[in-house]
C-alpha cells in the first residue's frame, strides 16, 4: 500500500509517500507559506527538489498542489492518485480521548476539536489538512495519529499537576507530553536492535532537536515525559525555556510589562539556548561561537546538557533502572558533544561512551557506549513519517 502522510501546521503543509511494503519513501516535501503567498517543494527519490512558487489561499489548494505533482508526467511518484490507499495525518494533542491512532470520522474530527484549548495553534491547523484531503480524497480511508498518545499510559502520579484537583476535572489540566510518535518509534527500534524484548526493557529515549522532550519507557509504556500540559513544560529548547518557577513569569511580566500573552510569546519563542546565548537556536552555531570563545553560548549549551542529564537521571529512579539510553532527532543523532555532555553526568550508573564512535556519528543508527559500559547507550535515527505510515496501514 502506498501511504501519503500529511503534518499540516498553520502556514505550512509537510508530506510523504511511503511505499508500506518497502518502507521506502517515494517522494517527500513541503508546502510554506499557506495563505501569505505560496511555494512548494517536491522531491521524487532519487531526484533533486523542484521549487514552485504559486498562489495557496488555503490548505486545500496547497494539497492539490502536492497531489498534482505526485502524479506529474515527468518526474511524479505515482501514475494515478488512485495508488494512494490511505492518508496518515499527524494530530498533535488528542487529549484524554484518543489512547490509539484512530479512523478520521465525523465523530473523531469533533472530539478532536474538543481538545482545540489544549493545542490552539496545532489542533485547528491539523483539522484543517484532513478536511482539505477528504474535499479532494473523498473516498480514501484516512487515520489520525497522536502526538500525545503514546504517553497514555502514565500513572497519575506522573501526569497530575500539583493544583487543585478541580482545575483536572474541569478543564483536563494535567501533563500530556509529545513527541509520542518519535518516542515510540525509537523505543521499539532500540529494543530491537539491542536484542531485547520491547516489553521487558527499560529505555530512556532523549527526543533532542529544537523541540526536546525525554521519555521513560518502561516495558514498552511511556510512564513519564518531560513535555507537560503544553510543549513548554520540561528541557531548555531552541527557543523555549522548559521548567521555570511560576513567580519568575509574573515577575518578568511586570518588569517588562508583559500581558500574559506576551509573557507566554517570550518564554515560548525568545527564551531556551537563543534567549541565554544571544547568538542562535542551532546547535551548530552555538558550537562554533563556543569555539570563537563565546561565553554564553559555551553557558546554553552546557544548562542544555545537564537539563537533559536531570530528567534522564530522574526517569533512572522512576523505573529503579534502565538498559538503554537513546539519542534521537536533529540534536540527539548529529551533535557529538551534546551526547557526550549528557553522559558524562551519568558515570554512576557505569555509562561510559566510546569517543571515537561517538565523534564519528552524524545522523547514523549506532552504538556508541563501551562494551564495559553497564548501560547501552545508541544513536537511532528517528522516524515520525514512518510510524505514521505504519500506524495507518494496521489500522486500515
Amino acid at each position: 500500500m502506498k501511504v501519503l502522510v500529511i503534518n499540516c501546521g498553520s502556514s505550512s503543509l509537510k508530506y510523504q509517500v511511503i511505499d508500506s511494503d518497502s518502507e521506502q519513501v517515494l517522494a517527500k516535501g513541503l508546502c510554506e507559506r499557506i495563505g501569505i503567498d505560496g511555494r512548494l517543494v517536491y522531491q521524487k527519490a532519487g531526484l533533486d527538489k523542484e521549487i514552485t512558487d504559486a498562489p495557496m489561499p488555503t490548505h486545500k489548494e496547497a494539497v492539490q498542489m502536492v497531489l498534482d505533482a505526485l502524479v506529474n508526467e515527468k518526474t511524479g511518484a505515482l501514475s494515478d492518485l488512485s495508488e494512494i490507499g490511505a492518508v496518515g495525518h499527524r494530530v498533535v494533542h488528542g487529549g484524554e480521548k484518543f489512547t490509539t491512532s484512530t479512523l478520521i470520522t465525523e465523530d473523531m474530527i469533533k472530539a478532536v476539536e474538543e481538545c482545540n484549548d489544549l493545542a490552539p495553534l496545532h489542533n485547528p491547523a491539523n483539522i484543517i489538512g484532513i478536511r482539505a484531503c477528504q474535499a479532494l480524497m473523498p473516498n480514501v480511508p484516512m487515520v489520525g495519529v497522536f502526538d500525545t498518545a503514546f504517553h497514555q499510559t502514565m500513572p497519575k502520579k506522573a501526569y497530575m499537576y500539583g493544583v487543585p484537583y478541580e482545575c483536572y476535572e474541569n478543564y483536563k489540566v494535567r501533563k500530556y507530553g509529545f513527541h509520542g510518535t518519535s518516542h515510540s518509534f525509537v523505543s521499539k527500534r532500540v529494543a530491537e536492535v539491542n536484542g531485547t524484548p520491547y516489553d521487558a526493557t527499560k529505555t530512556i529515549v532523549c527526543h533532542l532537536g529544537n523541540g526536546a522532550s525525554i521519555c521513560a519507557v518502561e516495558n514498552g509504556k511511556s510512564v513519564d515525559t518531560s513535555m507537560g500540559l503544553s510543549p513548554l513544560e520540561g528541557l531548555i529548547m531552541g527557543t523555549r525555556s522548559g521548567d521555570i518557577d511560576p513567580s519568575a513569569v509574573e515577575f518578568i511580566a511586570k518588569k517588562e510589562n508583559l500581558d500574559m500573552a506576551g509573557a507566554m510569546n517570550l518564554l515560548n519563542k525568545k527564551s531556551g539556548v537563543e534567549g541565554i546565548s544571544g547568538v542562535s537556536s542551532d546547535f551548530r552555531d552555538l558550537i562554533k561561537a563556543k569555539e570563537e570563545g563565546n561565553e554564553r553560548a559555551a553557558l546554553a549549551l552546557d544548562m542544555f546538557s545537564y537539563r537533559v542529564a536531570k530528567y534522564v537521571g530522574s526517569y533512572i529512579t522512576a523505573m529503579n533502572g534502565v538498559d538503554v539510553i537513546a539519542f534521537t532527532a536533529g540534536i540527539g543523532e548529529n551533535t557529538p558533544t551534546v551526547r557526550k555532555a549528557v553522559c558524562d553526568y551519568l558515570g554512576y550508573m557505569g555509562v561510559e561512551i566510546d569517543d571515537q564512535i561517538n565523534d564519528a556519528v552524524h545522523g547514523d543508527e549506532k552504538l556508541i557506549s563501551t562494551p564495559a559500559s553497564k548501560v547501552k547507550v545508541y544513536v537511532i535515527p528517528t522516524n515520525e513519517e514512518l510510524a505514521i505510515a505504519r500506524e495507518t496501514v494496521a489500522l486500515v
